[in-house]
């Protein structure tokens, strides 16, 4: 793979890719080959779809023009999204990449549009499109070469996690499907000459619905980082099995992701801790848990402590009623900081339940699930306790 072999080249220390210097350089790499080869596939579609008088291979050759757009939108966003966190921005400018994946899905759509507008236009004024084989030629190389291209973007995005690549990648794999109808378009002309169907015309417009789709498609997934979206349940996995490696921590909660960009990536959770424990100790033991997140993931990490009364018999008691009252009504239902403050008339258990983000609020409202774990727990444990809870969404 010819970019596998200009990485050796030109990129050191190529497998480190929590660099963030290594990963600009593969994005500067893949945006300046990406523009070299959508510049050179638009020029030739030009020429031959003047030549051939095809709308279809003309508006192709607009839409990999706006692929070079993109493509140097992609490299100003890699090249942008590294520069060092300042006084007006304390996170860094990562999250340009996702505004760079953004305007790639922006010109993805405008060709899309000026696709469809040509398409219909040559429907209601049909025009004959003559087969050259040079056209030809250039229509095959053309898919030869996005097919290349989406193979390559979608690696390097695989390797790199970038969301920028990935649209890129995406949106080659759509040229190379519309530009494949434009060959059949050309092949029905040469074996159908006679043939009165606006084959031309109606290529065009499958090709603008899939590239509209293709840019929708990828909007979304640009979009979607910058509003916040859940943290990746795999991740997060391994974030509650490096917590939950150091002893006596014995449980988390309250994991949440903030993601200001690929590389730069900050973590908040609470780690349950014995209530007796030394202050000292427990403090040292989450800075080696904050450092060892840091180690194996690249992801700073601020860690509150959360006392749980270990060794309470009633304490252990009610918590495993608890849970169990939680799975009766949904299995995925969690809860956690269970207090049990007894007044003068009542046992009040107070503590927080997890909502798990495919419960949607309309299924099981709120107060209903209160009185629901209420009525459960006095059937459990008797008329004088009292829940008090707090639900919250969950964030993975």
């Amino acid at each position: 793979m010819l970019v596998s072999l200009l990485s050796r080249i030109f990129i050191k220390d190529r497998e480190n890719i929590k660099d963030t210097n290594v990963r600009e350089a593969y994005g500067i790499l893949c945006g300046i080959l990406g523009l070299f080869l959508n510049l050179v596939i638009s020029a030739a579609k030009f020429i031959t779809g003047f030549i051939s008088g095809s709308v279809a291979l003309t508006a192709d050759a607009v839409n990999n023009l706006t692929d070079a757009i993109g493509a140097g939108t992609t490299l100003a966003g890699f090249k942008l999204s590294n520069k060092k966190a300042d006084r007006g921005h304390p996170f860094g400018h990562g999250r340009i990449e996702y505004l760079a994946g953004l305007a790639v899905s922006f010109f993805t759509l405008l060709a899309g549009a000026e696709l469809l507008r040509a398409s219909v236009t040559a429907i209601m004024s049909p025009g004959g499109n003559r087969t050259e084989k040079t056209a030809l030629a250039v229509i095959a190389i053309s898919i030869a070469v996005k097919c290349y291209m989406a193979a390559y973007n979608a690696a390097i995005a695989k390797k790199i996690s970038s969301p920028a690549l990935n649209a890129a990648a995406k949106d080659s794999l759509a040229d190379a499907v519309s530009t494949s109808l434009v060959l059949l378009s050309f092949l029905f002309s040469h074996f159908f000459p006679s043939s009165a169907f606006p084959f031309d015309g109606v290529a065009g417009i499958l090709i603008a619905i899939f590239i509209l789709y293709n840019g929708v498609s990828s909007a979304k997934e640009t979009i979607n980082p910058l509003l916040g979206i859940p943290a990746n349940a795999e991740f997060a996995k391994n974030i509650e099995q490096i917590v939950l490696s150091h002893e006596p921590v014995s449980g988390m909660h309250d994991l949440v992701i903030h993601d200001y960009g690929p590389g730069r990536v900050m973590i908040s959770l609470h780690a349950e801790v014995p209530g007796k424990s030394n202050i000292f100790d427990m403090h040292k033991i989450i800075d080696d848990i904050e450092n060892d997140i840091m180690i194996q993931t690249g992801c700073a990490a601020t860690i509150h402590m959360d006392p749980v009364d270990l060794d309470n018999d009633e304490f252990i008691k009610t918590k495993e009623i608890l849970k169990n009252v939680l799975t009766s009504l949904n299995p995925e239902l969690k809860f956690h900081d269970l207090h049990i403050v007894p007044d003068k008339t009542n046992t009040n258990l107070i503590f927080d339940v997890i909502r798990p983000g495919n419960i949607k609020n309309t299924e099981i409202e709120d107060s209903a699930l209160r009185r629901e774990i209420n009525t459960l727990i006095k059937k459990e444990l008797g008329d004088n306790y009292r829940c008090l809870i707090r639900i919250e969404s969950a964030f993975v």
